[in-house]
């Protein structure tokens, strides 16, 4: 049978971004088995002891509560489940001197739900049928925003600016807000932070002036907190979770080790929660209350705060250490490569200025010599404007283990050496 999709069933069945590219990651993985492949490609979080004991424990708690039924075999409110409600809003309260009610927070299944809800409540047609645009104040960004609006021509992302250090080999992106425009005519503006894929975090002041920007207009601002303080707290550098009444602080507890419970959680104003609670009544009815209720034990206590800034930051901090050093005695100092400054998240992002070849060819001499990394292109969506840097960056997770990430950084370099040589005997 071959049913008839509609325009939105032909959109949404399209694999986007970096899951076209994952399919081909994956399809080389089973061909290519009993083959030495080292696989630095992948954004699933590793299992840390420490981490899967803390949830065993909260299970344990859990499956000895008398709340067990309740929590498993009974619908909940859309909002989410309210022990989870109670124990966020008061660490938060507490945390950075805020004053959110439970009217302030959304349970949602996953934060890539949540940007789903967000996308369509704010962006797309108005009744006016006037567009209201999804804007990305810098790119790259979050590939699976590329996948989240019914209406693909709302989304727009902006170029960014580039603090480059050529001696040190080292650069960041910075928001141009000499171009940036935020007005009457945007929906929502949206970026993650700390940044996957690149690790860069915004800075406090930039982050206001986006914030205050988007005031003017009343426009919120969705703030993809997915590896930000105080869990999973993989930020490298300092940064301050932001808060307002047009702000919504969307955070996941994927990488504080619940990937497969999906819980999304924000934090926002009254209004805007409003909206996104009505939506997720109509979409799904609630999340998973298994995976809230086990949260909340966690949040509660203080021990996940505690194990993302102690066993999880301190981890991947490491792993990104051993593949900045790595590419360091590796990397010829004369070749025009560029490691972005690490400064959050659980992935390296690496730009080869000035590659002969595109990312995806580049990808494919990888392969060959056992080395699986992600192709930069698909990490700008919503740039209309071509731009030769989209094809000559790289994601690198740090999932690997310290030894693959040392081979895989070796085994970039070479073939990075043997691509630029190859273009200057030929030229």
């Amino acid at each position: 049978m071959k049913p008839a999709l509609t325009k939105f069933g032909a959109q949404m069945s399209k694999l986007t971004g970096v899951r076209a590219i994952m399919k081909d990651i994956n399809e080389t993985l089973r061909a290519g088995k009993g083959q030495e492949l080292m696989n630095l490609s992948a954004g699933n979080p590793l299992i840390l002891p420490e981490v899967e004991q803390l949830w065993r424990d909260c299970t344990a708690e859990l499956l000895a509560s008398p709340e067990y039924g309740e929590v498993v075999c009974r619908y909940g409110y859309s909002k989410g489940y309210s022990p989870l409600i109670e124990a966020v809003t008061k660490d938060f309260n507490q945390r950075y001197g805020l004053e959110l009610t439970e009217r302030n927070i959304l349970i949602t299944p996953g934060s890539q739900t949540l940007y789903f809800y967000a996308a369509n409540v704010f962006g797309g047609y108005t009744n006016n049928n006037e567009l209201k645009q999804i804007v990305l104040p810098l790119s790259p960004d979050y590939t699976g925003y590329g996948g989240v609006s019914l209406v693909p021509e709302a989304l727009f992302a902006y170029q960014p600016t580039l603090d480059i250090d050529t001696t040190a080999h080292r650069f960041k992106y910075r928001p141009d807000f000499s171009k940036l425009s935020i007005t009457e005519k945007t929906g929502c503006v949206l970026f993650s932070r700390p940044c996957n894929p690149t690790g860069n975090v915004v800075t406090d002041d930039e982050v206001e002036k986006i914030a205050a920007l988007a005031a003017q207009s009343d426009v919120p601002v969705l703030i993809d907190s997915a590896y930000a303080p105080p869990f999973p707290a993989l930020n490298y550098t300092e940064m301050t979770p932001t808060f307002g009444e047009n702000i919504l602080h969307c955070m996941s507890l994927s990488k504080a080790g619940l990937p497969g419970e999906r819980v999304g959680i924000a934090i926002g104003g009254e209004n805007l929660i409003e909206a996104l609670e009505c939506f997720q009544a109509n979409a799904s009815l609630h999340s998973s209350r298994y995976g809230q209720a086990i949260a909340a034990l966690a949040i509660e206590s203080g021990k996940l705060a505690h194990i993302s800034e102690t066993v999880i930051r301190p981890f991947y901090k490491n792993k990104f250490t051993v593949l900045e050093t790595t590419l360091e005695s590796a990397m010829p100092d004369n070749l025009p490569w560029f490691l972005h400054r690490g400064e959050g998240a659980i992935f390296a992002w690496i730009w080869l200025k000035d590659l002969p070849i595109s990312d995806t060819d580049f990808y494919q001499q990888l392969k060959k010599v056992g080395l699986i990394v992600v192709p930069g292109n698909s990490f700008f969506p919503g740039l209309r404007e071509e731009w030769q840097h989209k094809h000559q960056c790289f994601r690198v997770s740090l999932t690997g283990s310290d030894e693959e990430i040392k081979t895989g950084m070796q085994r970039f370099a070479k073939v990075a050496e043997e691509v630029y040589r190859s273009a200057t005997v030929s030229v």
